[in-house]
């Protein structure tokens, strides 16, 4: 796929299936990691998208800029491009 049309894909289920759960933390978790477990390119879909615990300095730098930036419980609210790709980033711890 495209970089144009992953961004594009990304923005749609962005837009109609995640943010209209904020506000019901656990129904966007669960949304979250279903959306992950299929969407992923990574071997996180395995896991629901979880990276597990990562300090400054291990990831890409727009992608730890973006998920040093959220608090617990927050998700980007615009999708994140690396070089890998395009990304969304839900914080949980």
């Amino acid at each position: 796929m495209a970089p144009e049309e992953a961004e594009a894909e990304l923005r749609k289920i962005l837009a109609d299936q995640l943010l209209p759960l904020q506000g019901d933390g656990n129904a966007l978790f669960e949304k979250f990691r279903e959306i992950a477990s299929m969407r992923s390119d990574c071997g996180s879909f395995q896991a629901g998208g979880d990276l597990g615990q990562f300090g400054r300095g291990q990831m890409q730098a727009p992608f730890e800029e973006a998920s040093f930036a959220l608090g617990v419980g927050e998700m980007t609210q615009e999708p994140v491009l690396t070089d890998s790709g395009w990304h969304l980033l839900m914080r949980i711890e």
